[in-house]
């Protein structure tokens, strides 16, 4: 009978989150991202600030090529 594996892998290496998305100058739509997010920190309403990062950094790769 064999014995089962008892020790864990090797250690996993985190890294800081990266930094929110700034908006492209001259873009309205990067523009109302960022103040949808603004707002939604203002009232402490985080997992809102999280879904516009999201949007703003989708919008941002797919419109202006960012990466």
């Amino acid at each position: 009978m064999s014995r089962p594996k008892t020790t864990m892998a090797g250690p996993v290496h985190l890294t800081a989150p990266a930094g929110e998305p700034n908006p492209s100058a001259g873009c309205g739509e990067c523009l109302g991202i960022a103040v949808t997010r603004t707002n939604a920190r203002s009232v402490g309403d985080y997992s809102k600030v999280s879904d516009a990062n999201v949007a703003l950094r989708t919008h941002l790769r797919e419109e202006h090529g960012a990466e």
